[in-house]
């Protein structure tokens, strides 16, 4: 019987979202402006223009990744303003190395040093953040996510000496 589990995460903004949002919201204000002074006779055109793009803009920094666990197998999307999905994440639990929490006693340093890593999370603060470390793409690679419990159990079925809960 096929297990197919899965989970959305909502990614919480940043001072750097907030940044940029501001940043377009007083581009587009001052494009506007300068809009209604120089071109009298397109201004609609340009003001419709301008609103759209900055309303692009400021919705794309809503992020939301979405997990499934399908008979071992974890996908990981990133889902863009719920218009734009991506693919970030795909792999065997096999192929992971561990599958421990990170703020555990089996995260190292060492792991922070890998060129490849995938923040998967809404906060990577959060206490229920786990890491998977794996060989992905001939890379030593991190990924960190938020699993519920029954995408570990899954995952302790096929690789129970390799997930750590504590």
């Amino acid at each position: 019987m096929d297990v197919f589990i899965e989970k959305i995460v909502q990614r919480r903004k940043d001072i750097k979202d907030y940044l940029i949002i501001a940043g377009v919201i007083i581009a587009a204000v001052i494009l506007m402006l300068l809009v209604l002074n120089f071109i009298p006779g397109m201004s609609l055109f340009f003001l419709a223009a301008f609103g759209y793009i900055a309303y692009l803009i400021i919705t794309s920094r809503n992020i939301e990744y979405e997990y499934a666990v399908t008979n071992g197998d974890l996908d990981i999307d990133k889902i863009i303003a719920q218009r734009k999905r991506k693919r970030v994440f795909s792999a065997n639990c096999k192929d992971f190395e561990i599958v421990a929490r990170l703020k555990g006693p089996h995260f190292s340093n060492h792991y922070r040093s890998f060129k490849n890593q995938f923040d998967c999370t809404g906060s990577i603060n959060n206490d229920d953040v786990y890491f998977i470390v794996l060989n992905y793409n001939n890379e030593q690679t991190v990924v960190y996510f938020e699993p519920n419990e029954k995408m570990l159990n899954n995952f302790k079925t096929y690789i129970p000496r390799k997930v750590f809960t504590d």
